[in-house]
């Protein structure tokens, strides 16, 4: 062999001997690192008997990760935590340097994908993500999803840490201790995989620091740990009244399987402090690198309609279309507006808002979980302004994910089209007649259900400038604009759109119904029948004050009509508005049973919505 054919070889191997050298941190930051994780035991052991509930033992085994990724690893200011420079961590608890409670479920690595995917394609800045992930959560699928979704965008500013400590809730998991499992599955997604001993903090710095250099490719980290890492022997005392129901039988607390969710016993805490402390050999701690200040602070202020809708009265539109209309033109208004997208592109019509703003634009395709996930990562510390579109129906899979971000306060946007039984022939399987009760029984969620274009535009606008969770529901069927472009809309606020001093009646609907209840009552008025009718705009918060005027001016009859299923939809909000008063009636009409596949005008008067129906149920209260 030739120098020049050896050459390549012997600057590889000279260069991984470069690579060793720069990534191993010296003797002192070895044990101050190994130090500060068994004083992050002692507190997890103190909080954990302070509140006699928790979980020291699964915090134990990733004290040794939490110490390397913390103080040596991770670049942030600790006394400005919401830095926009600072690197990110997602953890399965809500802290203050930490960005989205999601619990233990799995749903941390799609935010930390969001969060990764924000900093490379929106921000283009330096900060990277952390996410650590417990080994039991790996079961999720929207794990996978997420996983996926890392390798397709090349998120090489991501690392995730599995902590393989083998033991789940109650029974040892499926594939324990076997790291190199988790190895092949990671690489089988195009994951740069690395396997460490969690409980060796050089090791950890050392593949951190590789971690930092790779280029096109996530990184897994995976880490064999062992819960109650560090927790010595405990002689059981069979005399304690905590014995028995805490771990009977059980002596060893590291790797033990009956100690989940279980704090130290007290009488037994001081000792296995004292045990702890007697391993701290130094007193120093380490600080932080500082950032890389080149992430721009985003200020997003109150988003102004740039120009009014351009729809005549008359002209015939979908909401749903109107939806990607407005979201287009709200792009051009703030450029930190982005769409997620669940392949649904074509249908829900964000195609135009891609058109417009290609680069806006996160395809997240036929994932649900993680689309919502992903949305709630791009959120989070106000870098974008998220709409999500896809489906009303395919929410109900992401439900638990859109519980964490109200949890979190984030201002998160979910659009939701093919809404009720007038979708027509696409079949009950994408009739949404579910969405207004999921999400109304979500605590401070705004819910925007327009009725026509102009209402739907400035559904978007409203929903971009109000703070938390928002969902906007539009109709399939074309319908025809009902509003001039000069009026106003609020949060909160109902419109009377039919009203006369000879109304006996009030009907009140939303979207595709408050067509039909137009239609009734202008039937309804040739047989000099009259009929006050309220679009109601948004269903959460109800405007409850201008319903109970005009039922009080109507005699107190209401009727409701809806296309959804009776059970946590507008009747029943209307129900509980007027429910302390009296002299007031209330007729709710909405589908009843399971509907099936047919034409959209057809549908409602199979399942009594339609302008017919109205009209029969206006008599009957009449007569009452």
């Amino acid at each position: 062999m030739s120098d020049s054919e050896a050459s390549p070889e012997i600057l590889e191997i000279f260069e991984d001997v470069i690579d060793d050298i720069e990534s191993r941190p010296d003797e002192m930051t070895v044990q101050v690192l190994r130090d500060m994780a068994n004083r992050l035991r002692i507190h997890f052991i103190k909080a954990t008997c302070a509140s006699s509930s928790g979980h020291p033992i699964s915090c134990s085994s990733a004290a040794e990760i939490m110490s390397v990724l913390f103080f040596h690893t991770m670049k942030y200011k600790p006394s400005d935590t919401e830095n926009p420079n600072n690197d990110r961590f997602i953890l399965s608890k809500r802290l203050s340097f930490i960005d989205v409670a999601m619990g233990w479920f799995g749903q941390g690595l799609g935010a930390a994908c969001g969060m990764a995917y924000t900093g490379k394609y929106f921000d283009r800045a330096s900060y990277r993500v952390f996410c650590l992930l417990g080994d039991g959560e790996s079961s999720e699928g929207s794990v996978w999803e997420a996983l996926a979704f890392a390798t397709h965008y090349s998120l090489d500013n991501l690392v995730l840490i599995f902590d393989v400590n083998r033991l789940g809730h109650g029974s040892i998991l499926p594939v324990e201790h076997c790291i190199e499992t988790y190895q092949k599955r990671c690489e089988a997604f195009g994951w740069n995989t690395y396997v460490v001993d969690g409980r060796d903090v050089e090791a950890l710095c050392r593949v951190f620091w590789k971690a930092a250099k790779v280029k096109g490719r996530p990184t897994a980290v995976v880490a064999k740990t062992f819960k109650g890492r560090g927790m010595p022997r405990l002689a059981p005392d069979y005399d304690s009244p905590t014995y028995a129901s805490h771990a009977p039988g059980i002596t060893d607390v590291e790797d033990a399987e009956s100690w989940y969710g279980k704090p130290m016993p007290k009488e037994r805490a001081d000792a296995i402090i004292k045990l702890i402390e007697s391993q701290i050999k130094t007193n120093k701690s380490l600080l932080p690198e500082p950032p890389i200040e080149d992430s721009r602070k985003i200020i997003i202020g109150e988003i102004k309609m740039t120009s009014p809708p351009v729809y005549k009265i008359g002209d015939m539109m979908s909401t749903r279309k109107a939806c990607g209309l407005a979201l287009a033109k709200l792009g051009h208004a703030n450029n930190r507006v982005i769409v997620i997208d669940g392949d649904t592109k074509n249908s829900s019509f964000s195609e135009i808002f891609k058109k417009e703003h290609p680069e806006k634009v996160i395809e997240c395709f036929i994932a649900e979980q993680n689309m919502v996930n992903v949305a709630l990562g791009c959120a989070i510390r106000n870098r974008t302004i998220p709409f999500a579109n896809t489906f009303a129906s395919l929410w109900t899979r992401a439900y638990d994910q859109i519980r964490k971000g109200a949890m979190s306060q984030i201002n998160l946007k979910l659009i939701g089209s093919r809404c009720g039984a007038s979708i027509g022939e696409d079949g009950p399987t994408q009739m949404a007649l579910e969405d207004l009760a999921m999400f109304r029984a979500i605590p401070n969620c705004t819910i925007f259900y327009p009725s026509d274009a102009v209402s739907t535009e400035h559904a978007v606008y409203l929903a971009a400038n109000t703070k938390g969770l928002c969902f906007i529901r539009v109709s399939h069927p074309e319908t025809s604009v009902i509003y001039t472009p000069e009026e106003a809309f609020n949060v909160g606020q109902a419109k009377v759109v039919r009203q006369s001093v000879n109304d006996k009646v009030i009907i009140i609907g939303a979207g595709v119904c408050l067509h039909e209840a137009l239609l009734a009552a202008a039937e309804l008025a040739k047989e000099d029948i009259y009929v006050r009718v309220i679009d109601l705009f948004t269903i959460k918060p109800l405007d409850s004050n201008t319903i109970l005027i005009n039922a009080k001016a109507t005699g107190g009859r209401i009727i409701t009509v809806e296309d959804h299923f009776p059970e946590g939809g507008i009747g029943e909000a209307v129900c509980a508005a007027v429910a302390m008063e009296n002299d007031i009636l209330v007729h709710q009409m909405a589908v009843s049973g399971m509907p099936r596949s047919g034409r959209a005008d057809e549908l409602l008067d199979i399942f009594g919505i339609s302008a017919r129906h109205i009209i029969m149920a206006v008599k009957c209260i009449l007569v009452y």
